[in-house]
């Protein structure tokens, strides 16, 4: 009997249709996790040094661990939570007031909690983007917001950042009939992956653009606490007239180290929040309130992610150093755990580079050194500083194995 697959032909044109699962093509993180595996296979004695990983190394504070396991144990805590308990949002605006500086949030229409900002990135546009409408994405980026508008049948444009204007998007380079259709103006400061902060004077450009063109300004301020060298902690939602045009998503995960939590919140415009709280009704029915309690009480102890700051700062010294000592334009950046360079053009009696990725496996496969490659905006690599190590002692032995495997070769820049 023949059998029948009537599921090839059922896929979402989104994700493929007919096509789904058939191509042949690999993104670059399965490619990188290949090439690890390979590269460990050939050289068994041998550690990988992982500077790709994008989440912290670390666990979440003890006192918060405690929290949660305190009141998992509370029946009263064991329901759905819906768009989310008060405590937590008050804890938010506690937060948002101490570190940045924003004094005017109300905990009830102005604040939701999320499970996690990524899953609030993938819905927003659901509440605004139909088809044809357009989201304005900076380039390199953090992809999720434009992928689901796409989903929707909405566009997606591209705003290229560069080294030349500080990683910063010029707005003014976006034509007429773009800003026509255009809904959302999506920015992440500081950056992923160019470890990149914003200044007011940019925030306050953007509320203004916003304003004549009848934007949506979506921050990602998901590592809006993690700077360093005298950088002070900025919220976009800190700029007079912010709150009237968009909104702003902060995330446990990176500031306090802990990722898999899954937890967050969304702050700003209160018909903004309203339409999100909406669409989240329709997709989750809540973090469990133990998290969220957990979560409330590391909002209130914001030197946690000072202490953290601190670890990353120094790393981000040494790594930055060596770099540098092997050609590279790395200069330290003032946020997140990132460090964001070009690639050399080649290494002396050796391959030429015509890619970051083409450098990224040439790391992997000579110096089984793992780093992630963007070609989105020129050829550049993004160090993480989040390897594992115990103590200081032991970083330095990784940070000296960094510097001995790179200077084996000649980059050519």
């Amino acid at each position: 009997m023949l059998e029948v697959d009537y599921i090839q032909s059922l896929f979402a044109d989104r994700i493929g249709g007919s096509q789904f699962g058939l191509k042949d093509e690999i993104y670059k993180f399965e490619k990188i996790k290949r090439a690890k595996r390979e590269a460990m296979q050939r050289n068994p004695g041998k550690t990988l040094i992982d500077l790709g990983v994008g989440e912290p190394d670390a666990m979440a504070d003890d006192r918060v661990v405690g929290i949660l396991a305190e009141e998992a144990k509370k029946q009263e805590n064991r329901f759905y939570a819906d768009n989310g308990i008060l405590e937590f949002k008050q804890a938010a605006v506690a937060y948002m007031k101490e570190v940045f500086g924003v004094d005017n949030l109300d905990p009830e229409s102005e604040v939701n909690h999320v499970i996690g900002s990524k899953s609030a990135l993938a819905m927003l546009p659901t509440a605004f983007i139909n088809p044809g409408d357009m989201t304005i994405m900076p380039s390199p980026n953090y992809p999720v917001l434009g992928t689901h508008t796409k989903y929707l049948g909405g566009e997606v444009v591209y705003l290229p950042i560069s080294e030349e204007n500080s990683f910063l998007p010029r707005l003014d380079s976006l034509s007429d009939s773009v800003l026509k259709k255009s809904k959302l103006l999506y920015l992440n400061y500081p950056n992923n992956p160019t470890g990149a902060v914003a200044t007011r004077e940019f925030f306050e450009e953007v509320v203004e653009f916003a304003k004549n063109h009848e934007l949506i300004v979506v921050h990602d301020a998901a590592y809006a606490a993690l700077v360093f060298d005298g950088e002070k902690p900025l919220s976009f939602l800190s700029i007079p007239g912010a709150k009237e045009v968009g909104i702003e998503l902060h995330s446990l995960s990176k500031s306090f180290n802990m990722t898999g939590w899954r937890i967050g919140f969304i702050a700003g415009n209160a018909k903004l929040v309203s339409a999100f709280a909406t669409v989240k009704d329709n997709n989750d029915s809540g973090q469990f309130i133990p998290i969220q309690k957990a979560a409330a009480y590391a909002l209130s102890h914001p030197e946690i992610t000072k202490q953290t700051a601190e670890k990353y700062s120094q790393r981000h010294n040494r790594l930055s150093t060596i770099l540098r000592e092997c050609g590279f334009n790395a200069n330290k950046p003032k946020g997140s755990f990132f460090l964001y360079t070009r690639i050399p053009r080649a290494v002396e009696n050796g391959p030429e580079f015509h890619s970051a990725e083409e450098f990224s496996q040439y790391l992997i496969n000579q110096h089984l050194i793992s780093t992630v490659p963007w070609d989105d905006a020129g050829p550049y690599v993004r160090f993480s500083v989040t390897f594992q190590a115990n103590d200081w002692e032991e970083e330095q032995k990784i940070f000296d194995e960094i510097r001995v495997r790179l200077s084996s070769s000649k980059f050519i820049f």
